[in-house]
């Protein structure tokens, strides 16, 4: 059960650090703009900073979940855990409402949803 639990988180965690990447190095690429819907090359050259900073918290997100695993403290690294992931699934909602695309919460908050209730389920 633990082994699936890892797999999940990093599931998780290498989607934070995908979306890392499209968000502060492709978001004005052609990869970009498509991943995103944006509406011009031009549009995604203006709101490029603001999606670097995104980035940088799906960054800081996936090396909260780094973090809970490669702690040797189990009840540290279920915290971690327990907190990055709600973080995720909160995110995700958020997102998926914001935006209107609820695509965005079946990528972002179910993969999450499903490492939490492992991590409440096995800790």
């Amino acid at each position: 059960m633990r082994t699936i639990l890892f797999i999940f988180i990093i599931f998780v965690t290498l989607e934070h650090i995908y979306f890392l990447v499209l968000e502060m190095f492709l978001w004005t690429k052609p990869k970009g703009i498509r991943t995103f819907g944006l509406e011009s090359k031009e549009f995604a050259e203006k709101t490029k900073v603001l999606a670097a900073n995104q980035g940088l918290y799906n960054g800081f997100l996936a090396a909260g979940l780094i973090w809970s695993l490669i702690t040797f403290n189990t009840s540290l690294a279920n915290h971690l855990a327990l907190f990055f992931l709600s973080c995720i699934v909160i995110a995700g909602i958020y997102g998926a409402y914001s935006t209107k695309k609820i695509k965005l919460f079946y990528i972002q908050s179910i993969p999450a949803i499903i490492a939490l209730i492992l991590t409440i389920i096995i800790n």
